[in-house]
This record gives C-alpha cells, sequence and structure tokens, in this order.
C-alpha cells in the first residue's frame, strides 16, 4: 500500500468512477484499475462496489477511505510546513475571497503559514465575488479565491489560475423540521419562506433565474444576507429554507442540524479557482499558498 494508491483510490470515492479519476489525474483508466485492484490483492478485500457508471466503497473500504484521507492530509501537511519555513517563503501577501470561502479554505491555514515563517505577512480581505475580481484586475491583491464564472485567467494576460476544489450548490432546510419532503419540485420552492445568500455562485444564480423564467415561476425572498454564519442560523430555526454553497454547510448537515431538499432537474457544482498574478517574486508565496489551500480542501 503506498501514497499513489491511496490517492487514486480517495478520487475515485470522491469523483465517483475510475472514469472520472483517471480523467482528474491524468491517467488512463486501465491504471487506475489497476492500482485498485493491486490495492484490494495486498489488502485481501474488496473495497469498491463496481456498478455500471458508478462505484461506491465497500465497508471496507469506507473505512479505508477515511484513513487515507487523514494519511494524505498529514502528507500534505508536512510538505506545507517544510515550505513555509524555507528561505525562499518571505514576503507580503494579499489575498481576497468571500466570507464564506475564506473562513472554510484560508482562515485555517493562516496559522499553519504565520507560524512556521515568522518573515511572512498576509492581508486578507473579504468582499462580494465583484469586488474580489475588480481588486484583482486593479493590482490590489496579488491571489483571488473564486468561482470559475467570475474570472477568467485568459481574459487577463498577467493573470494565472489553479483548481482547488468543485463545490455544489443545494437547497438546505432545519433537519428538526420532518414535513418537508427530501426531494421537491421548483415549483414547490414558495411554499416555505426563502432564505438567500447575496453571494451565492453567479452561475448557479443564472441558472436558476432561467429554469424560474421558463417556468414563469417567482418566489419572495424573506431574508438575504452575504453572511453564512448569520444565514445557516436563521434556517437552523426553521423560519426557511435556502441555497447555499456545500463548503458552508457540510458541517451542519453532518451533525444533523441542517438536512439537504434534493430538487427534481437542478444540480449545479462551481469549480472554485485560485487566481494569482504572474510575477516571480511571488511565485515561491504562490505556491506554498495553493499547496496549503488544497490541503485544507482535502481535510474537508
Amino acid at each position: 500500500m503506498n501514497f499513489q494508491q491511496l490517492h487514486t483510490f480517495c478520487t475515485v470515492i470522491s469523483e465517483g468512477s475510475m472514469t472520472a479519476a483517471a480523467d482528474k489525474l491524468f491517467l488512463t483508466q486501465p491504471a487506475v484499475s489497476q492500482q485498485i485492484r493491486a490495492l484490494e490483492d495486498e489488502l485481501g478485500v474488496a473495497i469498491l462496489v463496481r456498478g455500471v457508471r458508478k462505484v461506491k466503497a465497500t465497508m471496507q473500504g469506507q473505512l479505508l477511505y477515511d484513513y487515507a484521507k487523514r494519511i494524505l492530509y498529514l502528507t500534505q501537511q508536512a510538505e506545507s510546513a517544510l515550505k513555509t519555513i524555507s528561505q525562499e517563503v518571505v514576503g507580503s501577501l494579499r489575498v481576497g475571497t468571500i466570507n464564506s470561502i475564506g473562513l472554510y479554505l484560508v482562515s485555517p491555514i493562516i496559522g499553519l503559514l504565520l507560524k512556521h515563517n515568522s518573515r511572512l505577512k498576509v492581508k486578507l480581505v473579504y468582499g462580494s465575488f465583484q469586488q474580489v475580481a475588480d481588486s484583482m484586475k486593479n493590482n490590489e491583491i496579488d491571489l483571488a479565491i473564486l468561482p470559475d464564472s467570475v474570472l477568467l485567467a485568459s481574459e487577463e494576460k498577467n493573470l494565472g489560475k489553479s483548481f482547488l476544489f468543485k463545490d455544489e450548490v443545494m437547497l438546505v432546510n432545519s433537519a428538526r423540521d420532518t414535513s418537508v419532503p427530501s426531494l421537491i419540485d421548483i415549483e414547490q420552492i414558495k411554499q416555505r419562506p426563502v432564505v438567500q445568500f447575496s453571494e451565492i455562485y453567479p452561475s448557479f444564480k443564472k441558472e436558476l433565474g432561467k429554469t424560474l423564467q421558463d417556468k414563469n415561476l417567482t418566489y419572495d425572498t424573506t431574508f438575504e444576507a452575504d453572511n453564512v454564519g448569520t444565514l445557516k442560523r436563521v434556517i437552523e430555526s426553521g423560519l426557511g429554507w435556502g441555497f447555499m454553497p456545500y463548503h458552508s454547510v457540510k458541517k451542519q448537515i453532518k451533525t444533523g442540524r441542517l438536512s439537504q431538499v434534493r430538487v427534481n432537474n437542478m444540480a449545479l457544482s462551481a469549480d472554485i479557482n485560485l487566481y494569482y498574478r504572474k510575477d516571480e517574486k511571488l511565485k515561491p508565496l504562490v505556491e506554498v499558498f495553493y499547496r496549503a489551500l488544497q490541503q485544507q480542501a482535502l481535510s474537508h
């Protein structure tokens, strides 16, 4: 059992198929299949249930997946810590994103970065997606964590782009309200008060607007805010339901405080990227920060 096999196995589980995992890992499907088979032979148990299009972990596979994620996380954490104490990693770094992504991704790693390098200075600023994009274009920040649809690196020759994670948008409700079905049609959205996250991904906002327009539907927003903490408390209190990015409600769903309500024919995800300024002086800082962000995303 080696690091590469564990990484491949975790990717298969997270992506849901060997083909999708192969695409993400830049491998062939047979190569991925061979690694999984070798892992099963070594362990002496089946770790995947292979379906026609999807695969899922067996009971033993789920146990291995939980341990493998921790192993990968600790390995990447060690690499990040070693990188941060390198003499090259010095200077100032200005980072911009929205509140929810900052709390989920950036805040947990600031301590790690600063702890291991006293000569590193980090400035974190929050704003709307558009404000962060404008700040990036105006050279007011060095890094921006944004959905793919907000800022395209191809439009700015001096900007680069690296993929961080894929995030789903879902409708969530208070888990204490058992009267709400687990699956609804979009027409049922106005049967309950709607709580709205003003900084929902633009691609989702566009798709939702198109769906509502096609069906000649409208709904009133009871409460709107750009702070996910406030919105989650409102929803948990049973005052309404709302569409939220998965990263911001994952913990509450796992602990049984919020529940997901699936909407027929509405499933949308967004690629969250790190945009960075192409500057040789910043390159070591960008590489370390990107690695730390990847590690944080993987651990959750």
